[in-house]
């Protein structure tokens, strides 16, 4: 199982760099378009070559899919806290319980009623 994990990231790792490779020539970023810039006076831009612009995307898209998911299971994450809280007072109650059951008697006896866990 290892080895075909390897494989895979090997084969992963060609398609990358033969996509870079492909990709190199450069790609003039602009912020805004070029008129609206001149007016406003924000006139920027970067050139790059087009792999980094597309990787980028990649991983950008993929950061806000992350964060958007981990935002939307809030809810859920929260429901399970709240149901692991309750579920650690109740074994805590069960157990006070137990030993309340049994007090005053022999401790043999009382070892012996207790059921298997």
């Amino acid at each position: 199982m290892r080895y075909i994990r390897y494989g895979f990231w090997a084969v992963v790792g060609v398609l990358l760099i033969t996509v870079g490779l492909a990709n190199r020539g450069p790609v003039t970023l602009r912020l805004m378009p070029q008129e609206l810039g001149e007016l406003f006076g924000i006139d920027r831009e970067i050139t790059l070559p087009l792999f980094v612009v597309i990787f980028g995307g990649v991983v950008a898209g993929l950061l806000i899919g992350f964060i958007w998911e981990w935002l939307r299971e809030h809810k859920h994450r929260a429901d399970a806290r709240a149901r692991a809280r309750e579920v650690h007072r109740l074994q805590r109650e069960v157990k006070k319980l137990r030993g309340e059951k049994h007090k005053g008697e022999d401790e043999v006896l009382a070892i012996l009623d207790e059921p298997a866990a």
